[in-house]
């Protein structure tokens, strides 16, 4: 993908979300979709389906700290398609945003794509984390893999942290959401921004009730924003200092002071 033509603000396809500068502020642009088998389980209500398409694609405009103007959605027509559209309208309802448009198509398996836009004036973006800087997580990590076997809210209805986003965007150095796994996602923070990661494992927060912290720290589908800031930031929201960042060194992760398991999280086919 990065070999094909890409404008400037695709930022090397390095990030989740591409950005358009346009007057004084900045247009935010995220696509991501989800499809049965890999982001819910087969029979899962379609309400539930649609607030996690919406919710996901929201949460890549948290982590560039962006109000959100509105969404387009492609939907695959599945049974209870009543289900879809009531969860649908839950979601925009909880985080006042407007339906733009979309399409519907008939195919098996089902998968579902949500395009999301937002306006920002400041951005932070992956790349940009400092040796020196703390690294931070927003939450508690390992409640949507503790949920995943009874279909919990943690996995099927993320919450999107758009305020803490808007808050902390003007003081940060770097941020993503954590969506692949923690250890996954700090990884690609650290080599984006050309750096290594140093991870503690008992520094992380992680979700009452989680009890192999360490699948937990590479399970993904969190959803809480990652940031970098300088040392003594003092964040504006709640949040945990879980590591710092290193010059770059022969890992871009290290947990514990050891190179860390060789499965960090969810990779991408």
């Amino acid at each position: 993908m990065r070999t094909l033509p890409l404008h400037a603000g695709a930022h090397g396809l390095l990030d989740d979300a591409a950005t358009l500068a346009i007057g004084g502020e900045t247009l935010v642009l995220t696509h991501d979709a989800i499809a049965e088998g890999v982001h819910y389980r087969a029979g899962t209500d379609p309400a539930d389906i649609a607030w996690k398409l919406v919710a996901v694609n929201l949460s890549d405009l948290a982590a560039k700290g962006a109000e959100p103007i509105g969404v387009l959605i492609g939907a695959t027509l599945v049974e209870h398609n009543e289900r879809f559209v009531e969860g649908l309208r839950e979601v925009l309802t909880a985080y006042a945003v407007p339906l733009l448009g979309g399409d519907t198509i008939a195919t098996s398996p089902a998968v579902f794509g949500c395009t999301a836009i937002g306006r920002a004036a400041a951005v932070p973006h992956r790349t940009s984390a400092k040796p020196g800087d703390a690294l931070w997580v927003t939450g508690h990590i390992g409640a949507a893999m503790r949920d995943f076997a009874q279909g919990g809210p943690a996995y099927l209805r993320p919450r999107p942290r758009l305020a803490e986003g808007r808050a902390l965007a003007p003081h940060v150095h770097a941020m993503m959401d954590v969506s692949d796994g923690l250890l996954l996602d700090a990884s690609r923070m650290a080599r984006a921004s050309n750096c290594t990661a140093e991870l503690s494992l008992d520094a992380i927060p992680f979700a009452p009730g989680v009890e192999d912290r360490l699948a937990a720290a590479a399970w993904g589908d969190d959803y809480e924003l990652l940031f970098a800031a300088p040392k003594g930031f003092a964040p504006p929201v709640p949040a945990t200092r879980i590591g710092a960042f290193t010059a770059p060194g022969p890992a871009a992760l290290l947990l514990d002071g050891a190179p860390p398991p060789e499965k960090l999280g969810y990779e991408h086919g």
